[in-house]
Formats: C-alpha cells, sequence, structure tokens
C-alpha cells in the first residue's frame, strides 16, 4: 500500500469489534488469493474445453449455460475465480484445451463489482446493522465483500480498493494468458449472447441463450465517476484497455 487515507468525515462504520484501520490493512494482506467454495473454471474432457471465469463479466450466466449442456462438466481445485496460470498448475494436462473467457469494459465492471457488494452490505453486511460472522456463506459474504464493506462509498473502493485488495486490481488480461498460452477466444458481456453462442457453435452445443444473472448495478454507471476514479481506472486497467480496446463510454 502506497501512502496513508484520512478518513472522510462522517464515513458509515461498520458494526461489531475488530475492524480498525489498522487491523484492516493487515486482513487485506491475504484477499488476492483467498480461497472461497464458489464458481471455479469449468472443464469438459470430452469436448476439450476450458472456460475460465473473471469475476463480474457475466460468468455466472455462462457457467450455469456450460453445467446444463456439458454432462461431463467439472470443475479444477477449489479456488474462486482462479486465473488461467493457476488452472494449469493445477492441473498441467488442460493445456491444450481450447480455452475461453469474458471480458467488460473495466469502468462498467468496476461499478457492477461495487453495486453486488453494497448491495450485500446494507440488505446483510455491517451496514445492515445486522450480527455479523466470519464464516462465508450468503449471508455473511466472503472476505473481499467483508472488506470492501469498510469502504465509504464507489469513490473509496476504487481509489483505496485497487490499492489494498489484490483481487480489485488484478486486469482480466491477466486470467487469460498464462507464459507462452492466450485464450483461444475472448467473448465481450457486451455482447453475451452472440459470443457465447460463438462458443457453444465451437464446441458442437445447442445455442441457449444465457440467463441473467448477478445484475446489481442500475442507471447509467458513467456517472458514477469522478475525473479522480475515472482515471484510476484507467490506470489500473491500462493493459485491458489496450488489448480489448475500451473507452469511458
Amino acid at each position: 500500500m502506497r501512502g496513508r487515507w484520512p478518513q472522510p468525515p462522517g464515513r458509515r462504520l461498520p458494526a461489531g469489534p475488530g475492524h480498525r484501520r489498522g487491523q484492516r490493512q493487515r486482513r487485506h494482506s491475504g484477499l488476492g488469493t483467498a480461497r472461497l467454495a464458489a464458481r471455479a473454471v469449468i472443464v469438459s474432457d470430452e469436448r476439450r474445453a476450458l472456460f475460465i471465469h473473471i469475476p463480474k463479466t457475466g460468468g455466472a450466466s455462462v457457467e450455469q449455460v456450460l453445467r446444463e449442456t456439458l454432462p461431463d462438466a467439472r470443475t479444477v481445485g477449489k479456488e474462486r475465480h482462479p486465473r488461467l496460470r493457476r488452472a494449469l498448475q493445477l492441473d498441467p494436462g488442460l493445456a491444450p484445451y481450447w480455452t475461453f473467457g469474458f471480458v467488460r469494459n473495466p469502468w462498467a465492471r468496476m461499478w457492477s463489482w461495487w453495486s453486488m457488494i453494497d448491495r450485500w452490505n446494507r440488505r446483510l453486511g455491517p451496514a445492515s446493522g445486522k450480527p455479523q460472522t466470519e464464516t462465508d456463506g450468503t449471508r455473511a459474504g466472503n472476505r473481499l465483500w467483508r472488506a470492501v464493506a469498510e469502504y465509504a462509498d464507489f469513490e473509496e473502493f476504487v481509489l483505496r480498493g485497487t490499492e489494498e485488495i489484490p483481487r480489485l486490481a488484478m486486469t482480466q488480461r491477466s486470467f487469460l494468458h498464462a507464459g507462452g498460452k492466450e485464450a483461444d477466444f475472448t467473448g465481450r458481456t457486451e455482447h453475451l449472447a452472440r459470443d457465447l453462442a460463438v462458443v457453444q457453435e465451437h464446441l458442437g452445443l445447442p445455442v441457449v441463450a444465457p440467463p441473467r444473472r448477478n445484475s446489481w448495478s442500475k442507471g447509467p454507471w458513467q456517472e458514477a465517476y469522478t475525473a479522480a476514479s475515472r482515471a484510476r481506472i484507467a490506470e489500473v486497467y491500462a493493459e485491458d484497455i489496450e488489448a480489448y480496446g475500451y473507452e469511458f463510454r
């Protein structure tokens, strides 16, 4: 972490003990590699295919379709959202498999990520005033959600979160390449149904429209940004912006 941030006036503080800044900073150090029992990569050995699920890119919808249409669908490891490099470490035999994933406009993605966590925080998390636990689950969230709940607003989530929480600063491209191997197909969340159809046709699967899952953000995401937060996303996700041609629009 580079530097310290002053606490803004009127900041919302989570309920319960153990939320002081020093404790928060120590907990954040391991968030980038936390293991949680949730979604993982999807593998089909019959079709020699590997799906890498990048957070907040429509992956839950893609995963549901794959599980329903691939009888042999399996996962690798127990990590939440492992990158391609990690998947190959866990199962080197996947290296020749046809690999695919989906990416999203970085500014829209971060607003969606914040909206999802903030909704949980207000309904069930520290901001709700309800008793909190450290056990991962639907009600308690996970380590990432509990850490993000300590930020006062979206601005702080962007400016501080990308400094303090490694997971928030991982570029999408870093999920889809490992050494000399790149994803064979990169779809766009902005055209999820169209690009998922490309995957389905390549794998010889019926073309099924993806369900709408985990859609939390409301209103134009552009309105959520200040000049500072907009510039911060451009800096952190410069690799994605260059690789996939995204703009702030």
